[in-house]
């Protein structure tokens, strides 16, 4: 089977159910943002193999091939593949919570970096929250289910955490952000 096939020529795209759209519709950014959101995600886990992060990061990034899936379905029409389950929110939620629970209390705003698995972290969660400004500027006028919507969300909120526990593990400290002195 060959990778092309040539249907895609003329600016179009396929979705599940058959129908095709512009490669520039709000879908397909949507789309393409939550794609990207993967491969950053994916990157990030080259820095970190092995680390206690890594699982999870293997399922989030089957999570977001499930969101990919389902934002892929014909609009208005029957989710034809299975939708986000409907525990993510709380998975993520408690993973949060018992990072939380051996970082640093936060005072002030940290600058992106530390670690390299930390600074891939933190470009992740800057890709997610394109991602879910994308999927929420699609759902103002086709209708996303809710469950995507708090999903990435949360994930951006993860992917925070997670780049602290990165720097943490590597025992690379936050660095607090300061406001730049000018000179001249």
């Amino acid at each position: 089977m060959k990778i092309y096939t040539k249907t895609g020529d003329k600016g179009h795209t396929g979705l599940v159910g058959g129908s095709r759209i512009s490669k520039a519709s709000d879908r397909i950014q949507a789309i393409g943002d939550v794609d990207e959101l993967n491969a950053t995600i994916g990157l990030a886990r080259t820095a970190g193999h092995g680390s206690e992060l890594d699982s999870n990061l293997e399922w989030l990034q089957s999570a977001l091939f499930d969101v990919g899936a389902e934002l892929a379905c014909v609009p208005g029409g029957r989710i034809s593949v299975a939708p986000l389950a409907d525990n993510v929110v709380e998975r993520l939620e408690k993973s949060i919570d018992a990072q939380t629970e051996s970082l640093p209390l936060l005072q002030s705003f940290i600058l992106p970096g530390g670690s390299k698995l930390g600074a891939h972290l933190h470009l992740a969660r800057c890709v997610c929250r394109r991602a879910e400004r994308s999927v929420l500027c699609l759902h103002g006028h086709e209708p996303v289910r809710k469950e995507v919507l708090v999903f990435l969300n949360r994930l951006s909120d993860w992917l925070f955490v997670a780049a602290r526990t990165a720097n943490r593990n590597e025992k690379i400290e936050d660095v607090p952000w300061k406001a730049a002195e000018t000179s001249g």
